[in-house]
């Protein structure tokens, strides 16, 4: 298994659905309705996650996922 297979593993293990963490409206949708994290207004999604990173961990999952996908 792929670090980046494992890392979204847990993102959906924490959703208890799948999850596409590089859908910004799955992902604050998710964010606001399972765990009532509402994310601040930034001028990307990846501002506003790093904002609430320490909210919880499924936050920075997505961010380390976020940034597999860039290399």
């Amino acid at each position: 298994m792929t670090n980046k297979a494992f890392i979204l593993q847990r993102i959906s293990n924490f959703a208890g659905a799948e999850l596409d963490p590089d859908s910004d409206k799955q992902v604050s949708t998710v964010l606001r309705d399972k765990f009532n994290i509402h994310l601040p207004q930034r001028r990307s999604m990846v501002e506003a996650l790093k904002a609430v990173a320490n909210d919880h961990e499924i936050i920075q999952l997505i961010i380390q996922y976020r940034s597999t996908t860039l290399i």
